[in-house]
């Protein structure tokens, strides 16, 4: 009898011991708040105008008044290339129109004193004294006078030309900032020679602005449709892993650009940068924003992802209509469903027009129930 009881206990006990636990849940409170679908895109911070600074002759780089992070104006000295092969040229063209000058003046002269050759001629012949020889000489030597005084004039002009072309490279020594702005790379190192013969090599890169700036992404062709000029954007950056910059679409160009057979887009955002946080070259990761919908009820989007494995039945409004989902909720210790009407779903909320804790998935058996605070009733 005793042993009966023994063995009789021993299997309750093992009974007890070996059954499941309660199956317990996770919720999540119905909330409300801001639901948006959002694509996400790699780029890098640019500034919105940088301009390259060239040069358009050859030499030597006598002097460097601009560095990294100058702040320059517009006409302000940056570089000198050496000037002495260009004074040469300019002193040898300056001398040959000083020469062009001085023989319109020899042969002006000439036309003064062939014109009364001639006029003296015609008065002889007049008064039969001379040939008409004579006179014909007199005549062509006049001309050809007036016609060399032409080719002077000509010649002064040209001289003028090329002194003033020869002037003007001269003054291209001068590697001036063409806007104001800031000086952001700087190509060249006093005594380096640059040449200017086939490309114009890029001395300075100067960014107008630094207070504002863009954000150039690569959007991939399957997202690109969702990206409108005016969507609000947002992104991060490596150096400031806690903070998210605001801005804007401020262009969609339409130039495709193909990386290993994948086609991208570029999509430019503006965002403030009073604080001067942001650098020219950061990589961001962005996130365009497609649609939202702010203020709604919302529920965690896994909630329209679960399903109960056992001991679930439907609610008393289960049949739900079209456009209709079922999400899941406990009622009186049961798990019951109830259809609601789904709007934006996005990474972390969905969107519902209709609280009680909604089940998002299932905890392991025995652990106890996580949940937060409803907040308003379904």
């Amino acid at each position: 009898m005793v042993a009966g009881l023994v063995a009789l206990g021993g299997a309750g006990v093992y009974w007890i011991a070996k059954r499941a636990p309660p199956l317990r849940y996770v919720t999540a409170a119905v909330s409300r708040g801001d639901v948006a679908t959002t694509i996400t895109a790699s780029g890098s911070v640019n500034p919105v105008v940088i301009v390259e600074v060239g040069t358009y002759v050859s030499g030597t780089i006598e002097t460097l008044s601009c560095d990294f992070n100058t702040q320059v104006h517009k006409g302000q000295l940056c570089a000198k290339i050496d000037p002495k092969p260009y004074q040469v040229v300019v002193d040898q063209d300056r001398a040959e129109l000083e020469v062009a000058k001085a023989q319109l003046v020899k042969d002006q002269a000439n036309v003064v004193y062939t014109k009364i050759s001639h006029e003296r001629a015609d008065h002889l012949l007049a008064l039969d004294s001379t040939s008409h020889d004579v006179v014909d000489a007199a005549l062509n030597a006049y001309d050809q006078a007036v016609a060399l005084v032409a080719l002077d004039v000509a010649t002064v002009a040209q001289k003028a030309a090329a002194l003033n072309a020869a002037q003007i490279n001269l003054n291209y020594t001068n590697i001036v900032s063409p806007v104001d702005g800031t000086v952001v790379s700087r190509n060249v190192t006093a005594g380096q020679t640059v040449a200017a013969s086939f490309q114009t090599p890029t001395l300075f890169l100067i960014a107008t602005d630094l207070t504002k700036m863009q954000v150039d992404t690569n959007v991939s062709e399957s997202d690109i449709a969702g990206a409108v000029v005016g969507a609000n954007a947002s992104f991060t950056v490596d150096a400031f892993p806690k903070a998210t910059f605001q801005g804007r679409v401020a262009q969609v160009r339409q130039a495709p650009v193909s990386v290993q057979n994948v086609i991208t887009y570029d999509v430019v955002i503006t965002v403030d940068n009073t604080a001067l946080l942001l650098k020219p070259g950061m990589t961001a990761t962005a996130r365009i924003v497609t649609a939202q919908a702010l203020n709604v009820l919302r529920v965690p989007a896994q909630a329209l992802r679960f399903t109960p494995t056992a001991g679930a039945k439907p609610g008393p409004a289960a049949a739900s209509k079209p456009g209709q989902r079922p999400i899941w909720v406990e009622r009186d210790g049961e798990v019951v469903s109830v259809p609601v009407a789904v709007g934006l779903v996005d990474d972390t909320y969905a969107e519902i027009k209709a609280g009680d804790q909604v089940i998002t998935s299932e905890a392991a058996a025995g652990a106890p129930p996580v949940s937060t605070p409803p907040a308003l009733k379904l």
